[in-house]
């Protein structure tokens, strides 16, 4: 979306997940996937020198099983509470692709997520993935239920462990999908509660006549929200119809390979599939 190439973004927009109103870099920065030393609560001056100094003042650390969360002017328990989260999502993530290292930076404004990213606008977002870490824009977390809140840091460390845009090698649709399909996976939310906004459309007798392409995940594209939910389902379909170790190959392989449908065959089972699921 709105963010250099090689980053990923996710909505906050998205209905099931929104409360009504607020509720309660470059390079890896840390090597392998194994358990992270358990220091609760520290300095960023005992960080690695790529963590440091972040924001003017100092930043309060937390560290979970898995998870490293940094924080800049919040209160210790709000970056435990994500520490939590990201160690719940690290295991979501580890379940169904391997395992991955959760480095999570929560600044006090929404300006220095965006400036830690590079972003030019971080308008509608709740969080930003880039190779290595996740950065957590604090008005639309704000917003997040607290399932919701889950799902979109379970969505942003997939696009860490899968390594973002992979060079513009995987679908659109496949990585915005996939992410989503882990982050949804165990939430308990109905299908048509997470695709409010596509459900109204298939109800109303209008099916999408193709897998969404990289406009339409672009920033202010009409049909937004809509096209998060095709390419979830469209991943969530491919997961029942073929199991979850064929949605994984399909980030190495193509379609026909992997599935032994060609893509146009794949776009009429998914339709079919949305309008099973949906109408």
């Amino acid at each position: 979306m709105s963010v250099p190439k090689g980053r990923r973004t996710v909505l906050a927009g998205m209905l099931a997940l929104m409360s009504v109103g607020p509720s309660a870099g470059t390079g890896p920065l840390l090597a392998g996937a194994g358990p992270l030393p358990h220091d609760p609560l520290q300095r960023a001056g005992e960080l690695p020198v790529g963590l440091r100094d972040l924001w003017p003042g100092a930043a309060v650390v937390v560290r979970g099983e898995y998870s490293l969360v940094i924080g800049h002017d919040l209160a210790p328990a709000v970056l435990r509470d994500l520490a939590a989260r990201a160690d719940r999502a690290r295991r979501a993530v580890a379940a169904i692709w391997g395992p991955v290292r959760a480095v999570i930076l929560f600044p006090a404004t929404d300006a220095e997520a965006a400036a830690l990213a590079g972003a030019e606008s971080t308008r509608g977002l709740a969080a930003m993935a880039t190779a290595d870490r996740v950065i957590v824009l604090p008005s639309g977390y704000a917003r997040l239920t607290m399932t919701g809140r889950d799902v979109v840091i379970t969505h942003e460390l997939v696009h860490v462990a899968t390594g973002a845009t992979r060079g513009g090698r995987v679908p659109m649709w496949l990585s915005e999908g996939f992410a989503d399909y882990v982050g949804y996976r165990d939430a308990g939310i109905p299908v048509r509660t997470a695709a409010a906004e596509l459900a109204a459309e298939v109800r109303a007798g209008v099916l999408p006549a193709r897998l969404p392409g990289p406009a339409d995940f672009a920033p202010g594209a009409p049909r937004l929200a809509q096209a998060y939910e095709e390419a979830w389902l469209a991943c969530r379909f491919i997961a029942e119809r073929f199991g979850e170790k064929a949605l994984v190959r399909l980030y190495g392989g193509d379609v026909t390979d992997t599935l032994g449908l060609s893509p146009a065959q794949l776009t009429v089972a998914w339709r079919d599939y949305l309008g099973e699921e949906l109408a």
